[in-house]
């Protein structure tokens, strides 16, 4: 029997979350947090409606998480994540000791992965699950803005 809740099915979640951003005007970023296949926390880019340059999805999903759960460490959990995670949301992933990163686009530039953040040492990183359409809309959401400048 096939296991719908996938990476692609919870990524689709991920990528709903990016959409509200984008309707927000945000950085189109969505993130999901699930544990044994059930979402229990949900985020996305809200630097610009909050003010806050810490407001980027992870740590909107790890807060809500963590109040789930009723504890900081999300060990057992894995994120959902559009974007590579950049270094100031794989240092607080890193701190929750999250056990799974699965993410879709690469960020070649502020991404984890080329600024060599460490994570967990158990922490497992997966990425370019559905990296075609979350990387669309981040390109669409900077064509756009551009345009607009």
């Amino acid at each position: 029997m096939e296991n719908i809740f996938d990476d692609n099915y919870f990524m689709k979640k991920a990528l709903q979350e990016a959409e509200l951003a984008y309707d927000k005007g945000e950085i189109p970023v969505g993130a999901v947090i699930v544990i044994d296949n059930k979402i229990i926390a949900r985020g996305h880019n809200l630097t610009e409606t909050l003010n806050d340059v810490t407001a980027h999805a992870e740590m909107q999903a790890i807060t809500a998480a963590a109040n789930f759960l009723g504890g900081k460490y999300l060990q057992n959990c894995t994120l959902y994540v559009t974007l590579e995670p950049c270094q100031m949301c794989a240092g607080a992933l890193y701190w929750s000791q999250i056990s799974k990163i699965v993410y879709g686009a690469r960020d070649l530039e502020r991404g984890c992965i080329n600024l060599k953040t460490k994570l967990h040492p158990k922490t497992v990183i997966k990425g370019g699950i559905m990296e075609q359409e979350t990387a669309s809309l981040l390109k669409r959401f900077f064509i756009e803005r551009r345009n607009l400048n």
